[in-house]
């Protein structure tokens, strides 16, 4: 498949398609789409969160990371970005790096023990 592929179509166009092929858990191709919006808008948190996701579960985990922090740098108090960080950080053998994301996303859900 041509790279033109991935790059075809608005912005709008290229997020459905992104968002159909990560529902259909085709994660790579996923990423690629929104490899290239990410780079156009590096702003939007959405895009960022999903490709930070399709990463993730194609077990790019460095890459999934790198894009969490980005978010976080942006947004601290994003609560998904900093749950998924946690998760990442556990699944590369990093829990004590995780722990301090995963309590601070757990406080701001509310999930505080008794």
């Amino acid at each position: 498949m041509s790279e033109t592929y991935y790059e075809f179509g608005t912005a709008a166009e290229r997020w459905d398609r992104a968002q159909l092929f990560f529902e259909a858990k085709e994660y790579l191709t996923a990423a690629r789409i929104l490899r290239g919006l990410v780079s156009e808008h590096p702003e939007q948190t959405a895009q960022r969160l999903l490709l930070a996701r399709a990463y993730y579960h194609s077990a790019q985990l460095s890459r999934a990371e790198t894009e969490l922090r980005a978010v976080l740098e942006r947004d601290p108090v994003e609560h998904y970005a900093r749950l998924m960080l946690g998760r990442t950080l556990e699944r590369q053998g990093r829990a004590a790096d995780a722990a301090p994301h995963l309590r601070l996303a757990a406080a701001m859900a509310g999930d505080l023990p008794e």
